[in-house]
C-alpha cells in the first residue's frame, strides 16, 4: 500500500511541514537578524575590537556553515533522516543568542557565531530537502516561495525588534543578545513537535561525488558559481549607501525596505516558476541583480539607492527559493541533501572569495569597480542560463522519478 499523502494545509498545494518549517525560519530570522546589525557594532563600540578580528569572525563563522551544509546534506541523505540534523541546528543556534550576553572579550563572541554557524550549517541542506521530501513536484516553486518568503519576513521583524530594545535601553546591547533567545526557542519547539517525517526506502547507495549527477546539474552549479563570483556581500551595497549620504538609521530603514519587497516578492514568484520554469524565473533576477549592480555602480545621488533596492528585493524573490526548487528538479529524491549541500556550501565559498575581491576593488580602483564587475558577471550567467539550459525546469536525469 502506497503510504498516505500528508494534506493540503491552509493554501492549495502547500503542505502542513512547509508551512510549519516557514514559520520555523521566520522565528529563527527574527533572532538572527536581531543580531546582524548589532554584533558589529557590539564589538568595535563595547569590547573595542579591530576591524580585522571582525572580519576574521564572520570569515572564519561562514566558512563552517559551509563545509556542514555539505557533509549535514549528505548524510541526510546517507541516513535517510532529515529531521534529527534540522532540531539540532535550530536548537545550537538558538543557544549561541544569549551566549553572547555573557562576552566581555571577542574569543567568546567567536565560540557564539561558530555555534550559531554551525548549526545554521546542519539544518540548512536538510530542512530544504525536507522541504522538497514534503511537496508535491507541481507546487516545488510554491513551496520554496513560501518558505522564503516567511524567512524574509522574520528578516523585516528582526531588526525593528533590535532597534526598539536599543532605543528603550539606552543601547543596551547584552539585552538584545538575551531576548532573540525567545524567537529561538519557538522555532525549536515548533520544528520538534510539529514537523513530521517518513521513512524513506533505500532506493541506491549515496555516495559523495559530483560525477554522480546529471549534466544539467553540473552545469547549473557552474552557472551559480559564476554568478557568486560577482555577488559580493550586501554589506557592500549598504556601504555604497553610507558613501552617497545615508545615515545609520537610513541604512537601517534601507535593508528593512529591501527584505519587505523579497518577502513580499518570494511565493507568488515561486508559485510562477512552477509554470513558466525555473531558468526563465531566475535568467530574469540574474538580470535584475546585473541592473541593480550597474545602477549602485553609475548614480551619484542617495534619492536612487531606494529603488535599486527595491528592486533588488526583486532580485533575491527571483533566485532564493527558485534556486532551490531548481536543485531539487534536476536530482533524484535520494541525493537532494547531498545536492543541496553542495549547491549551498559552493556559493558560500565563492561568495567569501567575492567580498574580498569587492574589498581589494573598493580600495584599489573605487567604490563603483566591484558593481560593474558583479554586474557583468550576473549579465554573463543571465546568459549562459538561457544558452546552456534547457527550456523545461525538469531534467531529463529524473524524468519517471517520483519527487
Amino acid at each position: 500500500m502506497p503510504p498516505k499523502k500528508e494534506p493540503d494545509f491552509l493554501i492549495h498545494g502547500i503542505k502542513k511541514n512547509v508551512f510549519v518549517l516557514g514559520l520555523v525560519s521566520l522565528f529563527t530570522d527574527i533572532a538572527s537578524e536581531m543580531l546582524y546589525l548589532v554584533v558589529p557594532f557590539f564589538l568595535t563600540l563595547v569590547l573595542g575590537v579591530p576591524m580585522v578580528i571582525v572580519g576574521l569572525i564572520e570569515g572564519a563563522a561562514e566558512s563552517t556553515a559551509s563545509i556542514l551544509k555539505v557533509v549535514s546534506g549528505w548524510y541526510s541523505d546517507k541516513t535517510r533522516k532529515r529531521k534529527p540534523f534540522v532540531v539540532a541546528g535550530y536548537s545550537i543556534s538558538a543557544i549561541s543568542k544569549p551566549l553572547m550576553a555573557l562576552a566581555y572579550g571577542w574569543p567568546l563572541v567567536l565560540v557564539a557565531r561558530l555555534m550559531d554557524r554551525t548549526g545554521k550549517g546542519l539544518r540548512t541542506s536538510a530542512r530544504d530537502a525536507l522541504i522538497a521530501d514534503s511537496s508535491d513536484a507541481a507546487h516545488m516553486g510554491r513551496s520554496f516561495g513560501l518558505h522564503r518568503s516567511m524567512d524574509t519576513i522574520g528578516a523585516v521583524a528582526g531588526p525593528l525588534i533590535a532597534l526598539g530594545i536599543l532605543y528603550l535601553s539606552g543601547d543596551n546591547y547584552r539585552l538584545v543578545f538575551i531576548a532573540a533567545f525567545i524567537p529561538g526557542l519557538l522555532s525549536i519547539l515548533l520544528v520538534t513537535f510539529f514537523v513530521s517525517e517518513r521513512r524513506r526506502p533505500v532506493t541506491e547507495r549515496i555516495s559523495f561525488k559530483i560525477s554522480d549527477f546529471g549534466r544539467d546539474y553540473k552545469v547549473f552549479l557552474l552557472i551559480t558559481a559564476i554568478f557568486a563570483l560577482g555577488n559580493s556581500s550586501n554589506v557592500f551595497l549598504f556601504l555604497r549607501a553610507e558613501n552617497l549620504g545615508f545615515s545609520f538609521y537610513m541604512v537601517l530603514l534601507s535593508y528593512v525596505l529591501f527584505n519587505i519587497v523579497s518577502s513580499l516578492g518570494a511565493f507568488p514568484l515561486g508559485t510562477l516558476s512552477d509554470r513558466l520554469g525555473r531558468r526563465n524565473i531566475m535568467s530574469a533576477g540574474f538580470i535584475v541583480f546585473g541592473i541593480v549592480y550597474f545602477g549602485f555602480a553609475w548614480v551619484q545621488q542617495s534619492i536612487y539607492i531606494w529603488l535599486l533596492l527595491i528592486f533588488y528585493g526583486l532580485y533575491e524573490a527571483l533566485t532564493e527559493g527558485i534556486g532551490k526548487a531548481y536543485v531539487v528538479d534536476l536530482v533524484p529524491s535520494a541525493k537532494r541533501g547531498t545536492a543541496l549541500g553542495i549547491y549551498h556550501a559552493a556559493s558560500g565559498f565563492i561568495m567569501l572569495f567575492a567580498s574580498i575581491t569587492a574589498g581589494l576593488l573598493w580600495d584599489i580602483l573605487g567604490p563603483s569597480a566591484p558593481f560593474i564587475y558583479g554586474g557583468a558577471a550576473a549579465v554573463l550567467s543571465a546568459l549562459l542560463l538561457v544558452v546552456l539550459m534547457p527550456g523545461d525546469h525538469r531534467s531529463s536525469q529524473v524524468a519517471g522519478v517520483d519527487l
